[in-house]
């Protein structure tokens, strides 16, 4: 008896010895996932690969006197007639104004427009340096000092306008994903669990790996430098609760079934952690090496999404692992009220959906598989439809005041581009370099600016509009016209074409990593080579269907101008990775059931019958917290969130619901070659028992 109670304090001293280091990591590390959001950086150049021409220039430009330059174009435009008098000096004593109120680089020159309805003013300051909210001071205060009357429009633009613009809107984004996030699973877990206390389980614990997952990060950066943006954090969000609840729903669905086996609710966890946990582990070290593979990218936005994504999911495993069951124990069977699962109760006796689902397919196996794969191909076309590279003053899904004013000087001033390319020359060449700006095609404008006893800054204008091709050959054409001289090519349009071309490099090396770890780690869980090929041959198809369907809704449904460079990379990682997960929990039923003796059918539709309903509620939850991205206001967002909630939609209810049950069926053994699943049993016993001689 002694020892029975022995044994029962102990149970209950485990739990709450759990909890309780939970809750001192989480008070020793909340200072530090606070700082997480101050290491986010959003410069364009912060995406870029060290090794990009424009980085030489941005590098270069913040060692020139006075640092980096926060440049901006004021609009003065009168719409429907030419400026009158009193226009031009309203815009006149404004400019001297913001002359007078901040140390300029140069004195602000208006340049008419050729019909005499805009007057536009470059004007640049290198006292904000290269803190950001020193920046956005200054862009507020321009856009203070100025202002219209009678007609007259004001609208401030330029580099630094838009950088202001685009921080804004990423000093939100934690907070409304944070939040959008937990309303979308609290509202799904309710319709899950049909319990008014349950959902907060796993919701809590959720938001303790979150905050686990922004201290790792924070302390990831200060170690070893990566670089965290604010789209790799907002993902990371997204991934700590998409993935954490998933992996709750998982234990939880086989922890209510333990309960009803063991009388105890710790034994039952036991036996639930025993059942669940290989293919909870294998799901998040395939997801951990697919986004590992992103360190392999040429670009820093990428590389640094790699292990930015791999603490998330590590975070959300640790926690669903660890601090989950322990509450559980804690709380007992109530947790699950009014649908308590008593000892030694029988489930309800109900149809299952899936069940009937597999039945209808494996029917017709053949027919279902072909028609699945051709629907697949078919969505897989709308690829063709995806538009160009999104330009920078198309990446907001509402136009703020700097791409406004943007498209009004392309409008106005057809005949020059109102941003600058920066060409950065040793200072000792200078002037021939100069010269040969000038002589090139497509030049409109080049003249010199800040230098020091290295360096000259050359601030040089296109006669095309700013990201179109004109301009895009423009910067090129410098770049061929400079080779040898040690001058580099930056500027932000030179950035975002070095944005795109270090995209199209990383999806050439990293599709085959991720591709290769993935396939090895499931041979290793599967032990087949079969099954694996299977399920990366559904994903990538996944994809393909997901992206095809971005390209018949980009443009034609929500008018969007182009399409993110690095959207074909991001969703081929995360859906091949987080697909790939559905495909363990399912494949990992079925071998269970062959290994028991079922035969290849019964162990498919078992298998199906058994985890179809956690997994499609895993899907919902995963496809929604990704569907959350397509509420923010910048576009690449919305693109990504949209390719990644479709894909997992069909993951979930057609590729594992239809086309890998009928394969499973129609390969049959085969399916678990070479391993010895794969024999036949009149073939093991005659290995087993050979015939004598």
């Amino acid at each position: 008896m002694r020892a029975v109670r022995t044994g029962t304090r102990g149970r209950r001293a485990v739990p709450w010895a759990v909890v309780g280091l939970w809750v001192a990591a989480l008070v020793l590390l909340g200072p530090l996932a606070g700082k997480f959001a101050g290491v986010q950086q959003n410069r364009a150049v912060d995406y870029l690969p060290d090794g990009a021409d424009s980085t030489q220039v941005a590098r270069v430009q913040d060692e020139l006197p006075g640092g980096e330059s926060t440049d901006l174009v004021v609009v003065y435009h009168r719409d429907g007639g030419r400026l009158t008098a009193a226009d031009r000096e309203t815009a006149a004593a404004q400019i001297a104004e913001v002359e007078r109120a901040y140390e300029l680089s140069d004195v602000p020159r208006g340049v008419p427009s050729a019909d005499g309805s805009t007057l536009m003013y470059p004007v640049s300051s290198t006292r904000p340096g290269q803190d950001e909210e020193a920046q956005r001071a200054f862009v507020d205060g321009v856009r203070e000092t100025v202002g219209g009357t009678g007609g007259l429009s004001v609208e401030v633009g330029g580099p630094g306008a838009v950088g202001a613009d685009m921080d804004k809107v990423f000093d939100t984004i934690d907070g409304t994903l944070l939040t959008a996030t937990i309303g979308v699973v609290t509202v799904l877990l309710v319709l899950i669990y049909r319990s008014p206390f349950l959902w907060l389980v796993p919701l809590a614990v959720a938001g303790a790996a979150t905050a686990l997952a922004m201290a790792a990060g924070y302390v990831t950066h200060e170690l070893f430098g990566i670089t965290i943006t604010g789209q790799s954090g907002g993902i990371m969000t997204v991934l700590v609760l998409g993935a954490g609840t998933d992996y709750a729903l998982l234990l939880v669905s086989r922890y209510r079934e333990e309960l009803r086996r063991h009388e105890r609710p710790y034994d039952a966890m036991r036996a639930a952690l025993r059942g669940c946990g290989p293919a909870v582990l294998a799901s998040s070290g395939t997801v951990a090496a697919g986004l590992l593979c992103l360190l392999a990218a040429d670009l820093n936005s990428s590389s640094g999404m790699g292990p930015v994504g791999m603490i998330g999911v590590l975070a959300a495993l640790v926690a669903m692992t660890t601090l989950l069951p322990a509450v559980l124990v804690l709380l007992g069977r109530r947790v699950f009220w009014p649908l308590i699962p008593a000892f030694g109760s029988e489930p309800k006796a109900r149809r299952s959906l899936f069940a009937a689902m597999g039945t209808s397919a494996t029917r017709r196996p053949a027919a279902v598989l072909t028609g699945g794969a051709v629907l697949l191909g078919a969505l897989a076309l709308g690829t063709l439809n995806l538009g160009g590279d999104l330009r920078q003053e198309d990446a907001f899904t509402d136009r703020p005041e700097s791409v406004a004013a943007m498209r009004t000087l392309a409008e106005e001033y057809p005949e020059r581009g109102a941003q600058p390319i920066t060409v950065i020359a040793p200072a000792g060449d200078a002037d021939e370099v100069v010269e040969r700006v000038r002589k090139t095609e497509g030049v409109a404008e080049a003249a010199p600016g800040r230098a020091d006893g290295t360096w000259a800054e050359i601030t040089v204008f296109a006669t095309a509009p700013p990201e179109s091709a004109g301009e895009t050959r423009t910067i090129e054409a410098l770049r061929d016209t400079l080779d040898g001289t040690g001058a580099h090519v930056g500027g932000p349009s030179a950035e975002q074409l070095d944005l795109a071309r270090s995209e199209a490099r990383d999806r050439t090396v990293i599709v085959p990593l991720v591709l290769a770890a993935v396939f090895l780690i499931l041979v290793v869980l599967l032990r087949s080579l079969v099954a694996p090929l299977l399920l990366l041959g559904a994903v990538v198809a996944v994809w393909g269907a997901a992206l095809g369907i971005g390209g018949l809704v980009f443009g034609p449904l929500l008018g969007f101008a182009g399409t993110d460079p690095a959207i074909g990379l991001l969703s081929f990682v995360f859906l091949v990775a987080l697909g790939v997960d559905y495909g363990i929990f399912l494949m990992h039923r079925m071998r269970e059931e062959s290994l028991n003796g079922a035969e290849p059918e019964a162990a498919a539709l078992t298998a199906l019958r058994t985890t179809g309903g956690v997994i499609a509620s895993a899907g919902v939850v995963l496809a929604a917290t990704f569907a959350v991205l397509t509420t923010l206001p910048l576009v690449a967002l919305v693109e990504l969130g949209l390719v990644i909630a479709v894909g997992v939609l069909l993951d979930t209810f057609l590729v594992r619901t239809y086309l890998v049950t009928t394969a499973s069926v129609l390969l049959g053994r085969r399916m678990w070659w070479p391993g010895a699943l794969s024999r036949t049993p009149e073939r093991e016993h005659r290995e087993r028992h050979p015939e004598p001689v």
